[in-house]
């Protein structure tokens, strides 16, 4: 995931330190990626207490997409717009400000009483996690200019995504309810913002002009409207609802392309569109949000209604797969020199499709161990997708657009996500038996990796 499933890196040209004495190499890397997986640990978190929740909350089944959706609603909604504050306004600022609003929202989380309070806490989680992510890359490109330093770094920084989104789960499922776990990540992050008050250096790029706020606001409407449609289509795909929601997204982005032509500062340089490099990054995020964050943000609700399973040995079971990702992508920095990162895309898109095929039946067998090669497999195959995207995000774009490029690529990553996990319920909960639907969410999952091995590797330079 998980999905869950790759955030943003703000330029780092034209760098003004705010401060005469900067902040070491190394405390900005520990820093940024402590707040990363943080922000990932509360994303990942209600994925092994998503059936405590619901009934807590009481949220019918056909609403419980939006208790997992929050989050990756609010950092695709704004993981664009905030790597453009970060650039013009200060990323040590907005990485502040982000880190103390995770750390806020989460907290305030533990307390809502509803569905809607608690989604609406979880887009506030996502806004404030756009915040700290889009300026983390940018702060790790400014303390580290040389392009291996820079490899070496966006390497740890992608196995802590990784990390966040395997430790987050057990944290959640080892405490006693769903509420204190809240509270401890909420106070984590309060942690790790109060120590990078001391520790980091300002440093901005401006651009000059105003903030795409027009531009964000449609694309957040947008992005609103297409999960709205994927969330009803479980109760049937040709309702008229359902229908009225998905024209109303391709309007909205119709209007978004319109408004970012015409803005002096968009959001997004539709001009990169025709470089294969920023495709292939913009496809691998879509893709692994789709098919492996789609999949294993569900999966472990589903272990414990069919299996069964405690919220604490779905996470354990779940460690398999997050930990072996977090694994790998530490260790893909090794394969920059002989394997290029589009490659490691593929090859872990190839995985994944493998492991969603091994696993089918796993559910319908009452038996966990069923589960296990599927998982190691997954685990290795969304590791090269982690460890690869931030990369190919940095190099994609000139290094003057780098906030706009990994912006992009990762508001893709969390679109497919939304969707992804949208879908996947549907399709589990539609059939009558959950043994099938899951299954079947199963096969088209693999069916959508093997759309992102074709999206990675199709784009190529004109010569």
């Amino acid at each position: 995931m998980t999905g869950l499933d790759s955030v943003t890196a703000p330029a780092a040209v034209r760098s003004t330190p705010a401060r005469a004495t900067p902040a070491g190499p190394r405390a900005t890397l520990a820093l940024t990626s402590a707040a990363t997986a943080v922000a990932l640990m509360t994303y990942t978190a209600p994925m092994v207490t998503l059936p405590d929740t619901a009934a807590d909350l009481h949220t019918p089944l056909s609403a419980q997409a939006w208790l997992l959706n929050g989050t990756p609603l609010g950092l695709a909604a704004l993981l664009l717009v905030a790597g453009s504050l970060a650039d013009d306004y200060g990323r040590r600022r907005i990485f502040l400000a982000g880190t103390l609003g995770l750390g806020l929202t989460t907290a305030l989380g533990a307390f809502t009483t509803s569905t809607w309070l608690f989604t609406l806490a979880r887009i506030a989680q996502g806004a404030a996690s756009a915040a700290l992510l889009a300026s983390s890359l940018g702060l790790i490109v400014h303390a580290f200019p040389s392009p291996r330093g820079r490899l070496h770094a966006t390497g740890v920084w992608g196995a802590f995504v990784s990390g966040g989104i395997a430790v987050g789960p057990l944290i959640a499922g080892a405490l006693p309810s769903w509420r204190i776990g809240y509270g401890v990540l909420g106070a984590a992050a309060l942690v790790v913002a109060a120590l990078g008050t001391r520790a980091l250096t300002e440093s901005r790029a401006p651009r000059g002009g105003r903030p795409d706020v027009l531009g964000a606001l449609t694309f957040g409407l947008a992005l609103v409207a297409l999960v709205a449609a994927l969330t009803l289509g479980r109760d049937g795909w040709l309702r008229a609802p359902v229908g009225l929601l998905l024209a109303a997204a391709v309007l909205l982005v119709a209007v978004f392309v319109a408004v970012e032509h015409r803005s002096g500062t968009p959001m997004i340089d539709l001009g990169l569109l025709r470089r294969p490099q920023f495709l292939a990054s913009s496809a691998g995020g879509l893709f692994t949000g789709l098919a492996v964050i789609g999949t294993f943000s569900f999966l472990p609700a589903l272990l414990q209604q069919a299996l069964r399973l405690s919220p604490l040995a779905t996470a354990w079971l779940l460690l398999l797969w997050s930990g072996l990702s977090f694994v790998v992508a530490l260790q893909v920095k090794h394969l920059a020199g002989r394997v290029p990162p589009r490659t490691q895309l593929a090859l872990g898109f190839a995985l994944h499709t493998a492991a969603a095929l091994t696993m089918l039946g796993a559910i319908g067998s009452g038996s966990w161990p069923r589960l296990l090669p599927g998982l190691i497999v997954g685990g290795i195959g969304s590791g090269l997708l982690n460890g690869a995207l931030p990369l190919l995000a940095v190099e994609s774009v000139p290094r003057e657009r780098a906030a706009m490029g990994s912006g992009a690529q990762q508001t893709f990553r969390y679109i497919g996500s939304c969707a992804g996990v949208a879908l996947t319920i549907a399709l589990a909960t539609s059939a009558d038996d959950l043994a099938r639907g899951a299954d079947t969410a199963l096969l088209v999952s693999a069916g959508l990796a093997v759309a992102g091995v074709a999206s990675v590797l199709g784009p190529r330079e004109r010569g």
